[in-house]
């Protein structure tokens, strides 16, 4: 189990993806689609303002490398890390939304300023050097709203160069809501910009046509490009093939005002539908974080399935030609530049769930605009982020076309051959139990259910195995990438799901109805797939997150269960590969273990890298931050968090002194402590400052 599996060349060829032999329509090669070149001229680039002193995007920088070139921080004075201040947010589960809390929030830090967004996303802004709170902003965001978490990932800053200091939201903050809107607040007071769509607000369901509180949503930062903002939604899945439309829109970031808008079912109708219609329903959706190209004016979408993950046959052409794909959608006039998809047919919930990062790829002939984009099965591709040609061949590999719709499967599927982060097929060697009883269970189920590896076809008489299972790979965390050393760091997950599509018949005994059949009852209890009716389809679905046995809690699969590694950014070669996370908090039955071994933990939430050669994440179930050698994989320092780690941490400096900051709410999913906390490590005072 030591070791992830490589697919890697060592030389920089132009190479586009080998085209797919396949009489299926829907199963194109990852590059079959026309490229069209850019129609913006590059007079409306917006400057964008530098990661270091500051943490201004998401993702650290522009290019969503979670890199900072601060290095006060390193190898040989971590171990003095403390932490300097503490601050609650006040968000906390009440009696209905006990057990859906995800914050997972990443701050943004611009001039003294940290911004904050909550659970539910009330916006906080802090003084970055103490944690005192210097205002908050509450949209009053209704607990009907929450889909299968309470989350914000983050929020985006804007400053209007055409504007005065003094003038209100010269700097604004400009946020995506649980309940579907779009709100833009004062960076330096909190209040709402009046001039951006209705007192500070625009509403994301307008257009949709039918939805209920929890369908849609938004949990991601929006992103902006050329002065436009760009917000895909989360539409809660599994519940029906009529739901909510996965439209991606723009708006400008100033007025609010809609100005473009790509339904990928309707590629005509780029604005609002006319009276009496809505986005074509059902189709694709971004959940997760897009970034952009100022330079270029493309932003890059990673997309998700249709509604119904694990059916397909009633899905319409555009929606299989683009499912599981990122898309380089030209800002200024909302259309399609080209689009890599990375499933073909997509039955397993493997949407795009991470932003990609953006770098100058090292060729032969000199460096390659390019981009890194990780996926849930563990394929990372590098991708021409100007034409959407992979950088290394992409290999099709067979895959089985059993199950409920054979004739629908693709018969082959895209393989990286830069690098992947899989591990070797499951054997029934590999079930595992804290005793014989439980690893006989184990055993017995895995000789019970279907599975042809990779790409097992979903089945409804027998369960099916999935591996990796939906949280495998890399998810919304992303990677990070070390642009000086030329490392990419990634962490992952190594768990199976146990699957079974469910009749009908099986839906209604079990009393399995959409969100919009029984709207304000508990939306977020469940883990997505369990007990999902998918309405429209033959099938609901059933899935057994992780593959846990039901009366210890455990999992089926053997440890170790997330693991972090370092890549050579170059040639894709494996640099170290260590597990992630200590069995501290994790037991049978739920009870913590308190044993300090490092077995490799699930984990969600990804890394920063900073130029002092180190890694903070957190990410693991035992609540613990650490900071990893870049160059070894050693973990240098480490310290216990009041609540889980499921979140990005980010850095940044004040008055010479560098900071980590970080949020620890834990997370319903991952069952770790929740919390509100907002947090501060520092070096004593005059250590390692210049």
């Amino acid at each position: 189990m030591a070791g992830a599996a490589l697919f890697s060349i060592a030389v920089f060829p132009d190479v586009q993806a080998q085209e797919i032999d396949s009489q299926n329509s829907q199963n194109q090669s990852p590059s079959d689609t026309n490229v069209t070149q850019p129609e913006n001229s590059g007079s409306d680039v917006h400057k964008l303002p530098p990661v270091g002193k500051d943490w201004p995007f998401y993702g650290g920088g522009g290019n969503a490398a979670r890199y900072s070139p601060l290095d006060q921080i390193n190898a040989g004075n971590v171990g003095n890390l403390k932490k300097v201040w503490s601050y609650r947010t006040g968000d906390m589960p009440n009696e209905k939304t006990e057990g859906k809390y995800s914050p997972e929030n990443t701050p943004l830090k611009v001039g003294d300023s940290l911004y904050v967004c909550s659970a539910m996303d009330i916006l906080i802004s802090l003084n970055a050097k103490t944690g005192k709170e210097q205002w908050r902003f509450d949209p009053k965001v209704s607990d009907q709203s929450i889909p299968y978490g309470a989350t914000c990932r983050g929020v985006a800053f804007y400053k209007n160069s055409d504007a005065n200091d003094g003038d209100l939201c010269a700097s604004r903050i400009v946020a995506g809501t649980l309940d579907a809107r779009l709100i833009a607040v004062d960076a330096q007071n909190g209040k709402p910009c009046p001039e951006f769509g209705d007192d500070g607000n625009v509403d994301l369901t307008k257009g949709i046509g039918q939805t209920v509180p929890g369908w849609l949503s938004v949990t991601a930062p929006p992103t902006i490009v050329r002065n436009i903002i760009v917000t895909g939604t989360q539409v809660k899945d599994g519940q029906a093939e009529d739901a909510p439309s996965g439209v991606i829109r723009g708006y400008n970031v100033l007025t609010g005002d809609l100005v473009w808008a790509w339904d990928l079912a309707k590629p005509d109708m780029n604005g609002m539908p006319p009276e009496g219609e809505h986005y074509t329903r059902g189709t694709p959706n971004m959940w997760t974080a897009a970034v952009g190209d100022e330079k270029l004016g493309y932003v890059y979408l990673p997309l998700g399935n249709s509604a119904v993950d694990y059916y397909g046959g009633n899905r319409s052409k555009a929606e299989n030609e683009y499912s599981s794909s990122l898309v380089a959608l030209d800002v200024t006039t909302g259309k399609p530049a080209w689009h890599f998809q990375t499933v073909h047919y997509d039955l397993w919930d493997y949407d795009l769930g991470s932003q990609p990062t953006l770098i100058d790829f090292p060729g032969e002939n000199g460096s390659i605009p390019a981009l890194v984009l990780p996926t849930k099965q563990g394929d990372i591709f590098i991708l021409n982020r100007e034409t959407g040609e992979s950088l290394f061949p992409v290999e099709n590999v067979d895959a089985p076309t059993g199950g409920v719709e054979p004739e629908n499967l693709s018969p082959v599927q895209p393989v990286s051959t830069y690098h992947n982060l899989r591990k070797p097929r499951l054997t029934e060697r590999d079930m595992w139990g804290a005793t014989p009883l439980d690893q006989l269970w184990c055993r017995i189920q895995f000789r019970r259910a279907s599975y042809e590896g990779r790409f097992t076809p979903p089945t409804t008489k027998t369960p099916w195995i999935e591996y990796p299972g939906y949280n495998g790979g890399s998810d919304w965390g992303s990677v990070a990438v070390d642009t000086k050393r030329g490392i990419l760091v990634a962490n992952y997950n190594d768990t199976p799901n146990f699957n079974r599509l469910i009749t009908r018949d099986e839906v209604d005994k079990r009393g399995l109805k959409a969100i919009n059949e029984q709207p304000g009852t508990e939306s977020g209890s469940n883990a997505e797939g369990d007990g999902d009716p998918q309405v429209g389809s033959p099938y609901g679905i059933d899935v057994n997150a992780g593959w846990r046995v039901p009366f210890t809690g455990l999992l089926c699969k053997e440890p170790p269960y997330g693991w972090i590694t370092a890549i050579d950014l170059k040639t894709g070669k494996t640099l170290w590969d260590h597990p992630l996370g200590e069995a501290r908090k994790n037991g049978p039955f739920g009870i913590p273990s308190h044993l300090p071994v490092q077995i490799g933990t699930p984990n969600n939430g990804g890394p920063l890298v900073t130029a002092g050669g180190l890694i903070f994440i957190a990410a693991a179930t035992d609540d613990l931050i650490r900071a990893i050698d870049i160059e070894t994989g050693e973990v240098v320092w480490s310290d216990e968090l009041p609540a889980g780690g499921q979140a990005n941490p980010m850095t940044y400096e004040v008055d010479g002194q560098q900071y980590i900051g970080f949020m620890a709410g834990g997370h319903h999913f991952m069952e770790t402590d929740i919390g509100d906390y907002v947090m501060a490590y520092a070096l004593p005072t005059g250590e390692g400052t210049k």
